[in-house]
């Protein structure tokens, strides 16, 4: 059975609303998810479902919207999938905290970065259904404006490492 993980979009950190993960775990239990784990307070889950993936997204997006009076938007990604993110960091020598990923609900146009003000140096690479922006300065003290970040979540390369090697467990036993 597949291993998702699913990375939920403001959630916690102002924006759709505070979600406790007991009760994000206990919402994927509902819906049917096996072996459902939930990783720090900021919308992350894994779990396992027969299902197909866009199928699963939008039963976890609608089931959260009914709970938080609106969908939040939930980026679902497969272990190898987050593998590769993790794997193919356009910015090895990066800080892994000075580093994020925004997952996007679908691929980037060819031109997301055009509009991009880096007024501190930042560098951003557009991957696919993801954007890799290092902030020399950290992301809290950057002034960053990229309006193609905003449909998306965001997590640090640490955040995403750690969820690699939790989908790779989950899967491998």
């Amino acid at each position: 059975m597949p291993v998702y993980i699913a990375l939920l979009r403001a959630v916690n950190v102002g924006g759709t609303g505070k979600l406790p993960m007991t009760t994000l775990k206990a919402v994927c239990e509902e819906l049917g998810f096996s072996d459902v784990k939930t990783y720090i307070q900021s919308g992350n889950v894994l779990f396992c479902a027969d299902e197909p993936k866009a199928e699963v997204e939008q039963k976890l997006d609608e089931a959260l919207g009914k709970l938080l009076g609106k969908k939040p938007g939930v980026m679902l990604r497969s272990r190898k999938e987050l593998d590769a993110i993790a794997t193919n960091v356009p910015f090895p020598d990066a800080k892994p905290n000075y580093l994020l990923v925004s997952f996007l609900p679908e691929e980037a146009p060819s031109d997301a970065l055009d509009k991009m003000v880096a007024p501190d140096g930042e560098e951003a690479v557009l991957a696919g259904r993801e954007i890799y922006v290092h902030f020399p300065i950290g992301a809290g003290k950057s002034k960053l404006k990229l309006p193609a970040l905003k449909p998306g979540t965001t997590r640090n390369l640490n955040t995403v490492r750690k969820l690699a090697e939790m989908a790779a467990a989950m899967e491998d036993r």
